[in-house]
């Protein structure tokens, strides 16, 4: 499979620290690996939270340099995302080493944060791509849901970093970003392994967030059956299930489904979603 994005303007593109980019006017996507191996000798925390940390320095260093300071969308990805190494979930590692870099160059950690989304694969290198732009994004949060940037401490030592959606504004266009969304109402897994309740559930987040960026936006209202899904799914025998189940709420979207591990060992799917919309036009 094969993402692109396509725009008017020409593109230039370069390499800087390890982050392959290409810019268009005042919207920049990257993308950086960091193999963790090269971290092992920090003895002071562990490989993961390092390569994260330094993962993110060297993004908000390009942002700078590039003079495009706002962070719209971030992709995470991370082997084992879900294995406990040095006494602390891999995934908690990561978000400690995330906020250390977010802090390091103030900016906030309880708010005005990009969409994320963050997924474990088999194995390979911290891969983090993001999209960044000179306006900043319109954070969304969830009625719903607690902000994940207020998490109680059960969840780990430093919160993950993300709203729940958001909305970015390049010329003449509003596109909204879906974070990575699941079964979660307040901030507890619901309905544990059951795969459709779960689904189900991470729809009625989807549906709840669409309906905070309808009061944001400034284009025609977004609308669930518009959307482009990407749904990533933990056991691939659940596909059939997840793929009924999405099949009345999305009403023949475009829905791509991946196999990943989830930031929760409990989560059995998650779902992102977009949609972009021209401004100026009903």
């Amino acid at each position: 499979m094969q993402e692109t994005w396509r725009l008017a303007s020409p593109c230039v593109h370069d390499a800087s620290e390890g982050i392959a980019w290409r810019r268009a006017g005042d919207i920049l996507f990257g993308v950086i690996d960091l193999d963790e191996a090269e971290f092992a000798a920090m003895a002071d925390c562990p490989p993961l939270q390092a390569a994260s940390e330094e993962a993110y320095h060297r993004i908000f260093r390009l942002l700078d340099a590039q003079k495009l300071p706002h962070l719209w969308r971030i992709w995470n990805y991370m082997a084992d995302i879900n294995a406990e190494t040095y006494g602390l979930e891999r995934y908690r590692q990561f978000n400690i080493g995330r906020q250390d870099a977010f802090i390091a160059h103030h900016r906030s950690a309880t708010g005005n944060v990009p969409a994320a989304c963050a997924l474990g694969l088999a194995g390979g290198p911290l891969s983090i791509a993001f999209l960044a732009g000179a306006t900043p994004a319109v954070p969304l949060e969830n009625p719903r849901q607690v902000s994940a940037c207020e998490y109680p401490a059960e969840y780990g030592p430093r919160t993950p970093l993300f709203s729940r959606a958001a909305l970015v504004h390049p010329p003449g266009q509003e596109i909204l970003f879906v974070s990575g969304t699941a079964s979660i109402v307040g901030y507890q897994t619901v309905h544990p392994d059951d795969v459709a309740g779960q689904c189900r559930e991470a729809m009625a987040n989807i549906a709840a967030v669409v309906a905070e960026a309808n009061r944001a936006a400034r284009s025609r209202s977004f609308a669930l059956d518009e959307l482009v899904y990407r749904v990533y799914v933990r056991h691939a025998a659940d596909f059939p299930v997840i793929r009924d189940t999405l099949v009345p709420s999305v009403d023949g979207a475009d829905v791509l489904y991946v196999q990943a591990d989830i930031c929760r060992a409990d989560l059995l799917l998650e779902i992102e979603a977009m949609a972009s919309h021209t401004l100026g036009l009903d």
